[in-house]
């Protein structure tokens, strides 16, 4: 029988003929995800560090931060505003800088002043969470003395001063 067949003529016709050129493969979701194994994730948090002793002077603060992660990081962007109960537009502006280190000094503060401070980190993948926020403060101005109600005598003296800033001051150190 088989060799009946195979002597036999065959013909064969479709009934449609066979489209291929509509046909197109997507491979989006393939190139997506053949980019995604070669990038490095957005890093995490920072953690800022609490205001350290003798970090702060009447126009400036030393703030400083760090990882707890092994996140690749190009710069820092650190926040900072006065706090304030008050609400005045200018004195309430965000201020926003650029930072290589996990380090900043920032200048031109009020003294006796309390600025709130928070950072992220920044790569090539994008922006970490914020860090949480943390007041530090600037040292207050030299008090001045006042010139015209100083006495002495032989065995003391008065000396009488006033107070430039507007937060109250803790104490004052005499030094003779």
């Amino acid at each position: 029988r088989l060799e009946e067949f195979l002597k036999k003529e065959v013909h064969l016709e479709l009934s449609t003929l066979p489209d291929f050129e509509e046909r197109v493969i997507d491979f989006s979701e393939v190139e997506q995800l053949m980019n995604s194994i070669n990038t490095i994730p957005a890093p995490c948090a920072p953690v800022i560090n609490p205001q350290a002793p003798n970090t702060a002077t009447g126009t400036s603060l030393r703030v400083c931060w760090g990882l707890f992660s092994d996140d690749t990081v190009e710069c820092y962007q650190l926040c900072y505003k006065p706090v304030s109960t008050e609400r005045h537009s200018d004195e309430q502006a965000e201020h926003t800088l650029k930072v290589k280190e996990t380090y900043c000094t920032i200048t031109d503060l009020l003294p006796n002043t309390q600025y709130e401070f928070w950072v992220s980190a920044l790569n090539v993948s994008g922006i970490s969470p914020p860090s949480e926020r943390a007041v530090y403060v600037t040292a207050p101005s030299p008090p001045a003395i006042k010139t015209k109600k100083i006495r002495s005598c032989e065995n003391a003296a008065l000396v009488c001063w006033e107070s430039r800033d507007i937060n109250p001051v803790d104490s004052y150190t005499v030094e003779l």
